[in-house]
């Protein structure tokens, strides 16, 4: 970001990041939609090992992942410190996925949509309208 700002005028970077608040808000109204006609992906791992390697993908290099590198390297205890940091996550996410699943049908996805795009074009206005820091 630093390495943007001292490249781009002022102006040029107000307006791409209010265009970009506005186009975030457009897309925030826009509801996902799956495609009926598609067929379910399938794997020959089976759902276990497709999400375990999805999981690992999306969360490499977090801070969790970090802390777990640091934690094990300080103390040299790889195998208590990877189980109590997954440990830690999944009394975290079971409870999460669980009311997830619960409050599915009973979220006003649209009101919250609209909340969004709503804030969005909030920020984008005010981008505009606000002086740039530095």
């Amino acid at each position: 970001g630093t390495w943007i700002r001292a490249i781009v005028a002022p102006d040029v970077l107000r307006w791409l990041v209010a265009l970009s608040c506005f186009a975030m808000a457009a897309w925030a109204l826009k509801p996902d939609a799956l495609d009926a006609d598609a067929a379910p992906a399938t794997s020959p791992h089976g759902v276990f090992a497709v999400t375990l390697v999805a999981f690992f993908l999306a969360e490499m290099g977090d801070k969790t992942q970090v802390a777990t590198a640091i934690l094990a390297s300080r103390f040299g205890e790889l195998v208590p410190v990877v189980a109590g940091t997954t440990l830690g996550m999944l009394i975290v996410d079971v409870p999460t996925v669980l009311f997830a699943g619960f409050a599915a049908n009973r979220i006003p996805f649209t009101a919250i949509r609209i909340a969004a795009a709503a804030l969005f074009a909030i920020v984008g206005v005010t981008a505009l309208f606000s002086p740039m820091p530095g």
